[in-house]
């Protein structure tokens, strides 16, 4: 049976692993555990929880900072900025519904994970909110990176360090980052019919619009029926989402619907609409489907997503829609994950990287998760390891140690 540690405090977590690293035995390192079932399996002996290190430390919504402990549900801090109407510019997505979990996403599980949603490419990853932070590495030792104001760097590269490090490097217990003023009106401009690499086309010609653009995504048929049942109209639909103050989003999606009417059929969806459609293209709703079919996330140039596919499709049996302007390609396969394939195509269509997010436990266990990294890159990884961890007992099994 694996012992579970839900400490109360950063000490607590710190004495933990202090007892781990003198004992060699191996931790799991998990927050609300709303992502079991991503990457490699972890083979621990322990797991350890942040769950119960909880709570928001300060928040000034004047300079649009706040700091909260790691295991703070990340429900309590988006409330917490709805009610100064602020938000978190990278739109986190919560992988409950692909995965079937349940519990609370945190805000250092987001941290430490760089989750980003679909405004991601106008507005940077969750690493680039990231300001400072409290970690505990693999001696138990608890070290503070970075302050609460972008001009003071002390340690910016070892905070954007562990962030997305999925564990490997140490135990987040604080983080520190900024939040933007809430947009008060939304709007998304509809073009409808248009296959793949048309798509790419009109969102191209949206981002070079004067309009600026805050979501650039393309639902093929095969899924446009999942989204937002009835609001959507009949065909694929590339969707174009206008955030702002009401008067400014009006006029915008009347400029870019006049400058997209040569693509096809243009329509609009209201701020309620557009919330609901974006919350579900954000948490990949097509592919939450109670299944542990492979589903992997792809990051490529926005010009080669369609191609991607497309090769792919002459292939394999594959399901797909595109977000980040077309450079970010959700793919589910309907059998093998198919990695060693896939990955040569995206080398092929120029290069980028394949994460394996969801797959059984037997492909999680055969196939490499992260995209395999050029020697080099990999030797600096396992040395950054071995620096922070020296006795690897923090989430033995995961592969990569910064994504």
């Amino acid at each position: 049976m694996i012992v579970h540690f839900e400490p109360p405090s950063e000490e607590g977590i710190a004495s933990v692993v202090r007892s781990a690293s003198a004992e060699r035995v191996t931790l799991s390192i998990v927050g609300g555990g709303t992502r079991t079932g991503f990457g490699n399996p972890i083979r621990a002996d322990r797991t350890l929880s942040t769950r119960r290190l909880s709570g928001i430390v300060t928040y000034n919504p004047a300079e649009m900072t706040m700091s909260a402990l790691a295991g703070t549900p990340l429900s309590e801090i988006e409330a917490a900025l709805d009610a100064k109407g602020q938000m978190l510019s990278f739109e986190p997505m919560d992988h409950r519904p692909v995965f079937g979990t349940s519990g609370e996403p945190t805000i250092g599980g987001v941290f430490a994970a760089n989750v980003s949603g679909p405004r991601r490419y106008v507005a940077g990853a969750a690493r680039d909110s990231l300001l400072g932070l409290r970690f505990i590495n693999g001696r138990g030792e608890v070290i503070k990176a970075g302050g609460r104001v972008m001009k003071n760097v002390t340690g910016l590269d070892l905070v954007k360090l562990l962030a997305g490090s999925h564990g490997t490097l140490g135990i987040l217990t604080e983080v520190t980052f900024k939040v933007l003023p809430s947009r008060s009106a939304a709007a998304t401009v509809v073009v409808s019919g248009r296959n793949d690499a048309e798509a790419a086309a009109v969102m191209a010609e949206a981002m070079a619009q004067p309009v600026e653009v805050s979501g650039a995504a393309h639902l093929p048929e095969s899924v446009r029926g999942r989204f937002v049942a009835g609001a959507l109209p009949e065909g694929a639909a590339t969707v174009l989402r206008l955030e702002g103050l009401a008067d400014s989003v009006a006029l915008r999606a009347q400029r870019l619907s006049g400058a997209l009417a040569r693509f096809g059929p243009v329509s609009q969806l209201d701020a309620a609409q557009s919330k609901v459609l974006w919350a579900e293209i954000r948490d990949v709703k097509p592919y939450a489907d109670g299944t542990m079919r492979p589903l992997w996330r792809v990051s490529v140039a926005p010009s080669a997503g369609h191609q991607l596919v497309a090769a792919l499709r002459l292939q394999t049996g594959v399901d797909a829609f595109y977000d980040w302007q077309g450079g970010l390609v959700w793919l589910r396969m309907e059998a093998d994950p198919e990695a060693e394939l896939l990955r040569r195509y995206i080398r092929a269509v120029g290069g980028g990287h394949a994460m394996l997010l969801r797959a059984g436990e037997d492909e999680r266990a055969r196939i490499p998760a992260f995209e395999p990294q050029p020697s080099a890159v990999a030797q600096l990884s396992e040395r950054l390891r071995a620096s922070f961890d020296p006795s690897r007992i923090f989430n033995p099994g995961r592969l990569a140690a910064i994504a």
